[in-house]
């Protein structure tokens, strides 16, 4: 059973003073509605969104969102957002909210307006507006290792792992975390933590490289830090020391100055072309239309879909090097997987 927080757009005006708890069973277990009594019928209480199938959780790839994952989605998502006024909110699992409460989320969302969607390293970054708040809000939101955020159609089910809905009209905003890593907070502590982004103007090759020199640990787990620089993951930090010939085992202060440009440019370079290619994340759809694949948001549609083919050694132990033809290794690096040629990451 699980415990469930439900707000409608009618009832927000009264969310400020003079609400109480009121229990009530549902068939998908403890309900809590927060209401304004005496005044607040049964109907206000009803909660309107719908909702869209999903497949099975076990059919997830290992691998996991990074920079252009999200780029892609914010992408496809922004404009579907746009303009879009909050009516509702369900929370279904409070705990991708910390540190926020569900009654301050939805307090603060509700009546709200999306007016843009951005991304800084890994992280959603939702601004909405609204005539309640002096200031444009700011929500946060981390897909963690499996989630999804998609909008769906009327009439649609529930799925089962979703953790949080928005109510926007005909359809609904869905977060969905089988795990349970992401996040969707009004805590922006995250964020303010980052370094540069990878595909930014302020990562410069000074910048790396001091960086990089006031470091023992190996270069490849350095660039899993995302104070260092933000929005690289395991499969790009592999890629990208693929692409520079750099040995993923050599400490980070060691790298000199020709391996350090090297290594800045093929992190931009595998980063560019990821997002080029829409994604490296497998977005199960279980429809046929066009028009729902595209609000299904986890992709590009197209030439953008999902694909692997690019990658040259990510999840590829055991295959001839696409470079000088030896066997591809993994090894692994504090509980992180590498992948990296022998013959050619020598150093």
């Amino acid at each position: 059973m699980r415990s469930t927080a439900v707000f409608s757009r009618a009832t927000s005006r009264k969310i400020i003073s003079g609400w109480t708890e009121r229990p009530r069973r549902s068939r998908g277990g403890h309900v809590s509605r927060f209401t304004h009594q005496p005044n607040v019928t049964a109907e206000l209480h009803r909660f309107h969104t719908v909702f869209l199938s999903w497949c099975r959780v076990d059919a997830y790839l290992s691998t996991v969102p990074e920079l252009p994952e999200v780029e892609v989605l914010v992408r496809n998502l922004g404009p579907l957002l746009k303009n879009k006024t909050v009516r509702g909110v369900q929370v279904l699992r409070p705990r991708v909210l910390a540190p926020t409460s569900a009654r301050r989320l939805a307090k603060a969302l509700i009546g709200g307006r999306f007016t843009a969607l951005s991304r800084r390293g890994k992280y959603l970054l939702f601004t909405l507006e609204s005539g309640m708040q002096p200031a444009p809000l700011l929500l946060v939101g981390h897909l963690g290792m499996t989630g999804r955020m998609y909008l769906q159609s009327e009439g649609m089910a529930l799925p089962k792992h979703a953790a949080v809905v928005l109510e926007l009209g005909r359809e609904s905003f869905v977060f969905e975390d089988p795990r349970g890593f992401g996040r969707i907070t009004l805590d922006t502590r995250a964020i303010e933590k980052l370094g540069p982004e990878a595909l930014g103007k302020e990562f410069t090759v000074g910048y790396f490289a001091q960086a990089l020199a006031r470091s023992s640990q190996s270069v490849k787990i350095k660039l899993l830090d995302q104070c260092l620089v933000a929005g690289i993951g395991n499969i790009y930090a592999s890629e990208a020391l693929f692409r520079a010939g750099i040995s993923p085992r050599l400490a980070a202060r060691r790298l000199n100055q020709e391996q350090i440009v090297r290594l800045w440019g093929a992190i931009r370079e595998v980063l560019a072309e990821a997002i080029e290619w829409g994604s490296t994340v497998r977005l199960h759809y279980p429809g046929t239309s066009k028009l729902e694949r595209l609000r299904h948001l986890g992709g590009a549609a197209g030439p953008g879909d999902f694909s692997t083919d690019w990658l040259k050694v990510y999840e590829h132990a055991g295959r001839p090097c696409p470079r000088c033809g030896s066997v591809i290794k993994r090894l692994v690096q504090a509980g992180r997987s590498t992948y990296h040629c022998p013959a050619c990451q020598r150093r």
